[in-house]
């Protein structure tokens, strides 16, 4: 029987905070280009404005069994009411002039599906590599074969990470986490009313 992908179970094992995130502030988004759900790619170092970027392990499919044991997984579990938090705060992430994309492992494909069976008003990034597992040092875990990244949010500045939230849970109030912070952070230095991506 597969799982009810948009509703938590009350019984999550609580993620603690390992400290593999702990280097990420301030880094430099690596000279790595993306694939991405619409078919074009993103230079992740050429990113200019404000970027929202949450990392996810994977997201389920309807009909699908979940992998074993996947609840059980310290953060694993919640990728579809992450990316529905992040869909439903969209209009006011974008008044915060801060532009938003998922990434995982799965390929683009994979995540196309999810992108519109969800109704996501923005893109998700493919890194079935795991190129940012070696430039960035990401922290991954393994299941059913797969190897997968820890969940975490990234709030990028002109191409410079500037707040890292890591564990993040529950995972369907990220998104209002990240609205927070944004909303008493100083705003960044950037122009315009949208962020731009550069893609080459």
């Amino acid at each position: 029987m597969s799982a009810n992908l948009f509703q938590l179970p009350m019984d999550l094992p609580v993620p603690v905070d390992d400290g593999a995130a702990a280097h990420l502030e301030q880094v430099l988004l690596p000279c790595i280009s993306l694939p991405s759900t619409d078919g074009t790619t993103v230079n992740l170092a050429a990113m200019e404005g404000q970027w929202v970027i949450y990392v996810y392990p994977m997201t389920g499919r309807p009909g699908l069994p979940l992998p074993d044991g996947w609840d059980a997984i310290p953060g694993a579990r919640g990728c579809t009411p992450q990316s529905c938090g992040f869909r439903d705060h969209y209009k006011e992430l974008k008044q915060l002039r801060s532009g938003v994309f998922g990434l995982s492992t799965q390929t683009s494909e994979y995540q196309r599906e999810a992108r519109d069976r969800l109704h996501l008003p923005f893109q998700l990034l493919s890194d079935s590599l795991l190129q940012l597992k070696h430039s960035l040092h990401l922290p991954t875990f393994t299941a059913a074969g797969m190897e997968l990244f820890k969940r975490m949010t990234l709030i990028v500045q002109q191409g410079r990470i500037k707040k890292v939230f890591y564990p993040v849970f529950p995972p369907d109030r990220n998104a209002d986490d990240v609205l927070a912070w944004l909303r008493t952070d100083s705003q960044p230095d950037v122009t315009g009313d949208a962020p731009l991506a550069v893609r080459p």
